[in-house]
């Protein structure tokens, strides 16, 4: 049985990051499929190497000389190799990227060479072979990626061998290198263990799992021993980024257990992420709440008009004004005849008077207004399902305190309950909701 690993950028950093690295993989035999992201930050005041790739290609396009860039980016590999005593030629490669910039080359391609270059490295450090990820990893013409092309490949690829390939970046349906959005290397982990069928999918990084709150409002939270892919996605969508969040489909849909781990400190257990676990799996049985998250910075339009619930297609066509305006509905809590709709207020800049006038002129409503300054906290949990009390025990513990509710939505399903505060109590709602129900 295969394990699949993925180390992230900070892994990736310097010497001494790959021979922790090293450790991990040859403490299981089983370990025989690595992904890596490109070198990550050494420092708080260093660069990530996919930061400086970008950057190379912007003076490009506008004409600036890109050689201090790219010399800081192939002093920080030269600098990884030598400290491993490897004899990898670097040089060749680092030149023919040189080389492919002056001839002109394609963002996506520049941008996927440091994956390219620390997948190179960590195979001839760990004595694995190199799979180029162009090799196996498909997309279509749509940009989604052909699984049942990309699946077939490694198999036959991997086929009793043990293989470094870079992560973030596949072949197109054209030929040319096409990468993921940032973070993506989190996706080509996730898809090579969805092909191998993998036993367990484990995601290194820099933390020792998803914790239950941002540890820039709650000190020191709690890790999360065990979350389901639904209550992850909840916790994501509202900003608990550890994974990338397309990382979540490939191993879903096989219910292959996704492990988060710490490179720096192994010998923890991190969190497990699977489809769903018994009760007798939970060692923290008494608790309802797996996680908390939010963002602030939202804004609410309400629209109210007589009859509304009763007229049929009135709410297709509030989506249809907001899809024609490139406006993304997060939330929608409504009543009889009011519907509210809460959308980033980013998305409204400059675009609120037009999406007005367009809902004016299409349901002259009764009353039309925006609410700005609205922050979005979500308490999510598999337990909270059909448990009574929950949402009085939540907005009790937050009244106590004299953080005023703005808005609820909860759906059927009872994986999470979402409300909206003001912007000021954002992180004091996040704290008394930790405090209570966690600690």
């Amino acid at each position: 049985m295969r394990k699949v690993l993925k180390f992230g950028g900070s892994s990736m950093a310097s010497a001494a990051q790959y021979a922790k690295v090293k450790a991990i993989v040859e403490s299981d035999d089983s370990r025989s499929v690595v992904v890596v992201s490109a070198a990550g930050k050494q420092s708080p005041e260093d660069h990530k190497v996919t930061d400086l790739l970008y950057l190379c290609y912007a003076h490009m396009k506008y004409g600036v000389s890109v050689d201090s860039v790219f010399n800081m980016i192939s002093a920080r590999y030269l600098q990884i190799r030598d400290g491993l005593g490897l004899h990898t030629d670097l040089e060749s490669e680092l030149a023919r990227i040189r080389a492919d910039m002056d001839e002109g080359i394609s963002e996506d391609e520049l941008a996927s060479r440091g994956e390219y270059l620390s997948a190179r490295l960590m195979a001839d450090y760990l004595g694995f072979d190199f799979v180029d990820a162009t090799e196996w990893l498909q997309f279509k013409l749509d940009g989604s990626v052909d699984k049942e092309v990309s699946y077939a490949a490694l198999r036959s690829l991997a086929e009793g061998r043990k293989i470094v390939t870079p992560g973030f970046y596949g072949r197109g349906a054209d030929g040319s290198i096409r990468t993921f959005s940032r973070g993506g290397s989190d996706i080509t982990g996730a898809f090579a263990a969805a092909a191998l069928d993998a036993e367990v999918y484990e995601n290194w990084t820099d933390v020792s799992g998803i914790l239950m709150a941002d540890p820039r409002i709650v000190e020191n939270p709690e890790p999360i021993p065990r979350v389901t892919y639904a209550e992850l996605r909840e916790l994501s969508y509202l900003g608990a980024k550890v994974l990338h969040e397309d990382t979540i489909f490939p191993v879903a849909e096989k219910n292959i257990p996704l492990n988060i781990r710490n490179t720096n400190d192994p010998a923890q257990p991190g969190t497990i992420i699977r489809d769903r676990f018994d009760e007798d799996e939970t060692e923290e049985g008494h608790r309802f709440i797996t996680g908390i998250a939010g963002k602030p910075d939202f804004s609410v339009l309400s629209l109210s008009k007589k009859g509304l619930s009763s007229e049929i297609g009135k709410m297709r066509k509030v989506f249809e004004i907001f899809e024609a305006h490139g406006i993304a509905v997060e939330y929608t809590p409504n009543g009889i005849d009011t519907v509210s709709l809460v959308v980033a207020t980013q998305q409204l800049k400059k675009k609120e008077s037009s999406l007005a006038a367009a809902l004016q002129e299409a349901l002259d409503p009764d009353r039309l207004e925006f609410t700005d300054g609205i922050a979005i906290v979500a308490a999510v949990g598999r337990k909270m399902a059909n448990r009574p009390g929950i949402t009085g025990q939540i907005f009790s513990a937050l009244g106590s305190e004299g953080i005023n509710i703005r808005l609820i939505s909860q759906g059927p399903r009872e994986v999470n309950i979402i409300f909206g505060v003001d912007n000021r109590d954002f992180k004091a709602a996040v704290r008394v909701l930790y405090n209570s129900f966690v600690k």
